[in-house]
């Protein structure tokens, strides 16, 4: 049997004027993906020397939703160019080695390396979406980890591929030659522009009302859940069966404070509107109603500029305490809410006091609150 080579896929959907074209629209996406995806992550592990705002109150809404949406968009993509190069593979390396041929092997080393990182961080991340973790690793160290191992190596494939990226990047002058059978180069940009932006509508729904009745691929939809509001972690599955009579909120500071839940609800109260926007890209905003933080903060003694540590009843898990940085403890909008849409705080979203602050991911927005410790 003969032994393909490059040269046995003649076809001119394997020039590299589309090769570049589509490595293009995936280059955007990654990048896209990673930024929004290294700001999320900084709102969770927050080094000391970065402040983070508050506002815009719906920011972290907007990057997260399009994190998943370019990660989303990005697999048909990734799909589509692996098949304009995948001839590449049959290439034969000069032979004796050379300097040239270490060079070409030092290339397919990056691609691999590339390649397997991108499919292995897209695959989780869908994964993710769905809240399905069928592996040992913790998820978010790890997708954070290959996102720089790509960064990396698309650098390093960039530029060695430099000379043939800006040669192609524009239409070449002289026309190429176009297929005699079958697909036309145009009709594969249509193809592969069309299944990333209907991936991309079909799930976007879950951050978007406006696409809701469209979002068949997305794992939650808008207005499905207790009070109206979508649910990742339920009480249950927290540990929280219920809250008992002798209940009460504590403020660990200067002067301790301590609270029943009639006597929170005596407190002067504040509402914000602000949506809750979960790392797996969903988000719905809601009518909020609850204590302001700071008010909280004036009443211990709290100094200026404290920060606070958030401790719920949750029994496991990664999030059972939270901090609020001094930007988001000083904000009027984040609150010790006791109240969602007009009504008390369903067991499931954190009954009876949970946090909700502007620009903050879901994970941080504690539920099931009985404990706040002012941090100097």
């Amino acid at each position: 049997m003969k032994i393909p080579t490059e040269r046995s896929f003649p076809s001119p959907l394997h020039h590299p004027r589309v090769a570049t074209v589509i490595g293009r629209w995936l280059g955007f996406a990654v990048a896209a993906c990673f930024l929004t995806g290294l700001f999320s992550h900084l709102q969770q592990t927050t080094p000391g020397w970065l402040v983070i705002p508050s506002r815009p109150s719906s920011l972290y809404r907007v990057t997260q939703g399009v994190h998943v949406l370019t990660g989303t968009a990005a697999v048909p993509l990734l799909l589509a160019k692996l098949w304009t190069v995948y001839p590449k593979l049959f290439a034969k390396l000069p032979w004796p080695p050379s300097r040239r041929s270490l060079g070409t092997a030092l290339e397919r080393l990056s691609i691999l390396v590339l390649v397997s990182a991108l499919a292995l961080e897209l695959f989780i991340g869908l994964l993710n979406t769905l809240q399905w973790y069928p592996w040992p690793f913790p998820f978010r160290q790890t997708h954070y980890a290959l996102a720089w191992i790509i960064v990396g190596a698309l650098l390093v494939h960039v530029a060695v591929k430099l000379p043939l990226i800006t040669a192609h990047w524009r239409r070449t002058p002289e026309p190429l030659p176009e297929a005699t059978t079958g697909m036309t180069r145009r009709t594969l940009f249509r193809t592969v522009a069309g299944a990333a932006a209907l991936v991309g509508i079909t799930s976007a729904g879950q951050s978007a009302p406006a696409l809701g009745p469209v979002a068949v691929l997305a794992p939650r939809k808008p207005g499905i859940g207790p009070q109206g509001l979508p649910v990742n972690r339920t009480a249950e599955a927290a540990g929280v069966t219920g809250i008992g009579a002798d209940w009460r909120f504590t403020v660990d500071g200067p002067r301790p404070l301590s609270y029943t839940i009639g006597e929170l609800g005596r407190l002067p109260q504040s509402r914000s509107d602000l949506p809750i926007a979960c790392v797996e890209g969903w988000s719905q905003r809601a009518r909020w109603e609850g204590i302001r933080i700071r008010d909280l903060l004036r009443l211990c003694g709290a100094p200026e500029g404290s920060r606070v540590r958030v401790v719920s009843m949750e029994k496991g898990g990664f999030y059972g305490t939270s901090e609020l940085p001094p930007e988001f403890a000083e904000d009027p909008l984040t609150l010790l809410a006791l109240r969602l849409n007009g009504s008390e705080l369903a067991l499931d979203h954190g009954y009876p006091a949970r946090i909700i602050a502007p620009n903050r991911p879901g994970v941080l927005q504690t539920k099931w609150v009985h404990r706040l410790e002012v941090l100097s």
